[in-house]
């Protein structure tokens, strides 16, 4: 994720600690399923002016748009 971030010009944090634990334990380390999640929550994040994503927003993610 962070090689992503970077190649897309992004020199700071985005995604919280939080959010990496909820990630991974969603995804179970697979690159599908963090790549769509992430996606998810860079979308809601950006709707909403949000510039951390913290694991209460990858939670509404996964409920909203992956269960």
């Amino acid at each position: 994720m962070a090689k992503h971030l970077h190649y897309a010009g992004v020199d700071q944090q985005v995604f919280s600690d939080g959010a990496l634990e909820e990630i991974h334990r969603f995804s179970g380390g697979a690159a599908r399923p963090i790549n769509k999640l992430c996606t998810h929550c860079l979308l809601y994040g950006a709707q909403n002016g949000f510039r951390i994503i913290d694991d209460h927003m990858v939670k509404l993610a996964i409920e909203g748009e992956l269960s």
